[in-house]
């Protein structure tokens, strides 16, 4: 195949990543999705993690943002819950259980105070503390995919590209 036959292809059919990625969020197993987001958050031609964790908060919606911290709180542990973006998980669950509270006991209220920024940053944390949270990630906005597509088509591209290679298998 020739460059203008690649190129004719997209010509025929452009695409559109984020209607692809509907597409295929829809059809296949949740579990190939996740893997695919969470290629697609620790690829190097992607922002990084802190930054693609703040993107999909600022996405969300209150529940979908309290599940989110819900793996990173659990990726962090109780130690550095209260050091990480300027104590702000901490304070919030302070008089609930402190850092050991669940992420549900986090009222709307707190919920509006986090900002992405420090998502950014407790993200950052918890990918350091614990590499898989990633997975937990992916395999939690797979529930979600919806807002993935804030990522953008870069990211929707390497996503679909990884459930391709998993399907393949």
């Amino acid at each position: 195949m020739n460059v203008m036959d690649i190129l004719k292809s997209y010509a025929e059919r452009p695409t559109d990543t984020q209607q692809d990625f509907d597409e295929v969020a829809r059809l296949v197993p949740a579990d190939a999705l996740g893997e695919g987001i969470a290629d697609a958050l620790r690829s190097d031609k992607t922002p990084d993690f802190g930054s693609m964790a703040a993107s999909l908060f600022g996405g969300s919606n209150p529940q979908q943002r309290s599940g989110m911290l819900g793996q990173l709180i659990r990726s962090l542990g109780p130690a550095l819950l209260s050091t990480v973006a300027g104590g702000a998980l901490g304070r919030a669950l302070q008089g609930r259980g402190g850092a050991g509270a669940a992420p549900a006991d986090l009222s709307g209220a707190d919920l509006e105070r986090v900002t992405p920024e420090q998502v950014r940053e407790i993200a950052t944390a918890a990918q350091a503390q614990d590499p898989t949270v990633l997975d937990r990630i992916g395999a939690y906005y797979a529930e979600h995919p919806q807002v993935v597509k804030v990522l953008g088509g870069a990211a929707l591209a390497i996503a679909l590209a990884q459930v391709a290679n998993r399907l393949k298998r």
